[in-house]
């Protein structure tokens, strides 16, 4: 018995030493047949591809070329053609680094039941791109295209396919509204914006753009519209909510009747980058219908889900509430001077003050391009003066009439021959605010400190303190 047990141990011994002499062969040969590669293994020309698909957790999309690209599944998608070239480039010129001759198992680099498979056919051949597994001792992804090697890529294509069908839309696109000339506004805000230089309609060099109030243009902030219009070009159409919207979905969506509907003319250089060539550019929003009316009863509604679309775009898409915000402050109180002084200081020739029953005048002259004050022939520093007589700014426009006390009172003189004097009235208005007069006209409300530091400065200077 004895005899026999240390057979059988002895057997087993053999039976496994013969097992590890069999793996190690195996890895050895499998070692053997790895090679080191520059090849290029697929080359295939785009232009040449009829048709593309792939598959992989995220579900199969399927695309092929008529005149232009198609989704099968649905025609009326825009498909995004640039994407699509951009995913056959991958196979254009299609190297790798490494190759694995004769592969029996192809499980052991998850090809057996790929990450993702790829079909491209030209007219006259098929491709089946199979990704498999990442080697992380190689950093890089095994593949297949049915020859019986296996290869380790240089580029992994699935960083390229991990999409779904969203990211195959073509979004229309946003031009640069850098150079628009005029604006109309349409929904809860209804006048249009003008373009002029040189214009003689304000005292501020800098304003460009007008609001058209009948024959008369009011100047708007340049530096707002372009903010504005900064906010149109930048605007997200990162998710879609649906590429062919029916009149039913429109009206859905609030895009039946937009709250806004605004049309941009603006200008572009042709290619020779001597001819400008007008176009237009439209855009309406809207904040959903059903949310719009809770919000009517419900004055603590923050959530705010909006949508857009471009001109007559079958696409409907879903903005962010703080980029609806943003678009519907189009008011002219919006887009106007947020300053009650907006002209230059540089342009000042003198400026008369009215304080406490007393009357001082400040004078400016240029020395060395440099902007010197004097006070009764007397050179004064009066860059407090300055920064508080620019910070004078609007907390609320309106147009209530003053009924207290007068703080102070500016008469500026300009160098300018169609505003050549401003008036700046202060008053009274309550504990923490004052009323500001621009040239007879009541302009807005201001918080009360800023004029305290326009008193102060105006002290400053003429008790010599």
């Amino acid at each position: 018995m004895k005899r026999a047990k240390k057979l059988y141990i002895l057997l087993g011994i053999l039976a496994a030493v013969c097992l590890l002499t069999f793996i190690v062969s195996r890895q050895e040969e499998k070692k053997e047949k790895i090679k080191n590669s520059d090849k290029v293994i697929l080359n295939i020309d785009s232009d040449d591809v009829t048709s593309l698909s792939w598959e992989n957790e995220k579900g199969k999309l399927a695309f092929h070329k008529e005149d232009s690209w198609v989704y099968d599944e649905d025609e009326s998608f825009p498909v995004n053609e640039k994407k699509v070239k951009k995913l056959l480039k991958t196979f254009q010129e299609f190297g790798v680094s490494f190759v694995i001759e004769d592969v029996k198992d192809y499980g052991q680099y998850g090809l057996d039941d790929p990450l993702c498979t790829i079909d491209i056919k030209t007219k006259d051949k098929s491709y089946e791109i199979k990704l498999g597994d990442y080697s992380k001792m190689d950093s890089e992804r095994y593949v297949s295209i049915g020859d019986g090697n296996v290869y380790l890529v240089k580029e992994d294509p699935l960083e390229s396919f991990n999409l779904e069908l969203k990211d195959m839309i073509k979004n229309d696109t946003i031009p640069d509204l850098s150079e628009t000339k005029a604006i109309q506004y349409e929904g809860e805000e209804n006048y249009q914006i003008v373009y002029e230089e040189d214009s003689q309609q304000t005292y501020c060099k800098d304003d460009v753009y007008f609001m058209k109030d009948g024959s008369e243009l009011l100047p708007l902030d340049t530096l707002n519209v372009k903010a504005y219009l900064d906010t149109v070009t930048n605007l997200n159409f990162g998710q879609y909510m649906t590429y062919h919207a029916t009149d039913e979905e429109l009206a859905k969506y609030g895009l039946d009747q937009p709250d806004l509907t605004m049309t941009m003319e603006y200008e572009v250089k042709n290619n020779d980058k001597e001819k400008v060539e007008a176009k237009e550019f439209v855009l309406h929003i809207s904040r959903d219908p059903e949310e719009k009316k809770a919000a009517q009863s419900d004055s603590d509604e923050e959530e705010i889900t909006a949508y857009a679309r471009v001109g007559n775009s079958k696409i409907v898409y879903k903005i962010s509430g703080e980029d609806y915000k943003a678009l519907m402050k189009a008011d002219y109180n919006d887009l106007r001077h947020q300053e009650v002084f907006t002209a230059n200081i540089e342009d000042i020739k003198s400026i008369d003050i009215s304080l406490e029953g007393n009357d001082y005048t400040l004078t400016a002259k240029k020395e060395n391009d440099e902007t010197v004050w004097y006070y009764n022939d007397k050179k004064v520093e009066a860059d407090k003066f300055e920064t508080a007589l620019s910070g004078l700014n609007v907390s609320k426009f309106t147009d209530k009439e003053p009924s207290q006390k007068e703080e102070i009172g500016l008469t500026i003189h300009l160098d300018n021959k169609t505003y050549p004097e401003v008036t700046v009235e202060l008053y009274r208005y309550n504990g923490s605010s004052c009323l500001a007069v621009l040239d007879g006209k009541p302009l807005a409300l201001l918080d009360r400190s800023h004029v305290v530091d326009l008193i102060e400065a105006v002290n400053a200077i003429v008790l010599n303190e």
